[in-house]
């Protein structure tokens, strides 16, 4: 009898391979939980968001071509990340206006293309978890997931499962935590005053916890927290969705 599951290929990310491999296995865990076939393509890459950001279109669309490769045939592409699966979804369409076999690779790609809570919520219908996590918790809305791909309701509504797992709204939540890729290494003054707003927002919450989905604004938040010597706890929703224990970020033993 032929398998019926969803054949679906993990993006990993490079900041999730480079630095929080434990989100990749949180994804992986919870995507078989919901029933999917999960495989992880070797010859992934960057997404070329880097790139992208800095102007470099060739090589941006070098690197997509790449990537399209990669993921061809798989029914779903699933990514951990909203700025990732932002730039696939929203800009590798765009990126080939003047070659039309490959757009319509990258828009076949795109439609397959989804961020791993949304996936979850929106495709693969999952209405709660079996996890556990005590703490009180604040959710950070990443920008490029948030206005790119519509994930808001999603993470809150399958944390809201979460047992031990109290959520509180902090204030401001859908503003940007100052990271935005290459924008905090070009201008890294006004990056370090947004993300110090955010991190007050996140103290006077009075969670003890922070969660977002995107591992770029996690290493952002973290380290502002960490260098004020803040112990509020910093994890991707994926760890706490699928109960995977270990060091939050900034802890010893927290990044990779």
């Amino acid at each position: 009898m032929p398998d019926s599951k969803p054949r679906v290929a993990l993006f990993v990310t490079c900041l999730v391979d480079l630095f929080r491999p434990s989100v990749g296995f949180a994804a992986v865990k919870l995507l078989e939980d919901a029933g999917c076939a999960v495989e992880v393509p070797g010859a992934q890459s960057c997404c070329g968001q880097p790139a992208y950001n800095s102007g470099d279109r060739r090589s941006t669309q070098a690197i997509a071509r790449q990537v399209i490769a990669a993921f061809a045939g798989y029914d779903y592409v699933v990514v951990p990340s909203g700025s990732c699966g932002g730039m696939i979804k929203a800009h590798y369409p765009a990126l080939f206006a003047d070659d039309p076999a490959t757009a319509e690779q990258a828009r076949d790609l795109a439609g397959r293309t989804y961020e791993l809570v949304s996936f979850l919520v929106d495709v693969m219908k999952v209405e709660r978890v079996s996890a556990r996590y005590d703490g009180v918790a604040t959710y950070h809305d990443s920008c490029s997931g948030l206005r790119e791909l519509g994930v808001k309701s999603q993470p809150r509504r399958l944390l809201a499962s979460v047992e031990g797992l109290t959520l509180k709204e902090m204030r401001d939540g859908e503003v940007c935590c100052g990271f935005g890729g290459t924008f905090a290494v070009k201008y890294a003054d006004i990056s370090d005053k947004i993300v110090e707003e955010k991190t007050d927002n996140i103290r006077t919450s009075g969670a003890d916890t922070l969660l977002a989905g995107d591992m770029g604004c996690l290493l952002n938040i973290a380290g502002k927290l960490e260098r004020a010597g803040d112990p509020t706890r910093v994890r991707h929703v994926a760890e706490v969705l699928a109960g995977i224990a270990g060091p939050a970020l900034g802890e010893p033993g927290g990044e990779s």
